[in-house]
């Protein structure tokens, strides 16, 4: 069996100026965490190899070391400056060309979303081009032996479902409570850097299919939000702050 990880380098911080992904301004995806345990627990349960893929410059080699330290078997990084700028269907189609090269697999699976961009469409939009079927938001996984039963819970209602392989899963961050990585694990994750690197030729396309080229959206900036909430604790008594807090809803006109 083999399982194909789909994870992301994201960004931590914004940038003051253009948005570079570096060692310093980056890390995992929290909601590829849950992910990585996911694809761990079902070789655990039926054997096979895992890689883990990513997409970007050749700081996010960090983050695939990070995959291979926590268990995976090996990382292939989507590494090419034709992919800088991609939008999220740019960024499909590069990781539909990496898995299709990554031939015969049986599952791909992917994070929700991320915490720098947060669409959720990376994943649904991978399995349309790869042609194959789709669970999305999935918190349980039982075996079987054509497949996989997988069930989600949306708008109150748990959904079951079928589905034989290959196939694409996106699992829920609460599904799993990732393993923590064993300290043994990390340096010869991180000092035996075997990580594959595909560029545009290796994927088999053009320049005008990913990055600004092939991105319908653009990205016209990134910034720091401003927050102006802020808290005051309001003094007295119980009954003293109670009407207090009447009298300041009363002036607002929240309350009538």
């Amino acid at each position: 069996m083999h399982i194909i990880v789909c994870i992301k380098s994201v960004i931590v911080k914004a940038p003051e100026a253009g948005m570079v992904r570096s060692h310093d301004s980056t890390e995992l995806n929290p909601f590829d965490r849950p992910v990585l345990e996911t694809a761990l627990r079902i070789k655990e349960a039926r054997g096979g190899i895992t890689t883990a893929l990513s997409m970007g410059p050749e700081s996010s080699i960090s983050v695939l070391s990070e995959a291979r330290a926590m268990g995976l078997d090996r990382g292939v990084l989507a590494c090419d400056p034709a992919l800088a700028g991609s939008d999220t269907l740019a960024t499909s189609t590069a990781l539909a060309a990496a898995i299709d090269k990554l031939r015969p697999f049986d599952l791909v699976l992917f994070g929700t979303r991320t915490s720098d961009s947060d669409t959720g469409q990376v994943g649904p939009q991978a399995a349309l081009l790869l042609g194959i079927p789709l669970v999305t938001q999935v918190h349980s996984i039982e075996y079987i032996d054509s497949g996989l039963y997988v069930e989600r819970t949306v708008d109150g209602f748990i959904e079951k479902f079928e589905l034989s392989f290959p196939a694409a899963l996106t699992i829920h961050p609460a599904s799993v409570q990732p393993r923590d990585i064993d300290l043994a694990d990390i340096g010869p994750a991180f000092e035996k850097q075997d990580t594959k690197i595909w560029n545009l030729g290796d994927l088999e396309l053009s320049p005008d299919q990913v990055g600004d080229a092939g991105s319908p959206t653009k990205v016209l900036s990134i910034s720091k939000s401003k927050r102006h909430k802020r808290c005051e604790f309001i003094k007295g008594d119980t009954l003293e702050q109670a009407d207090e807090l009447i009298k300041r809803l009363a002036e607002s006109g929240m309350i009538g």
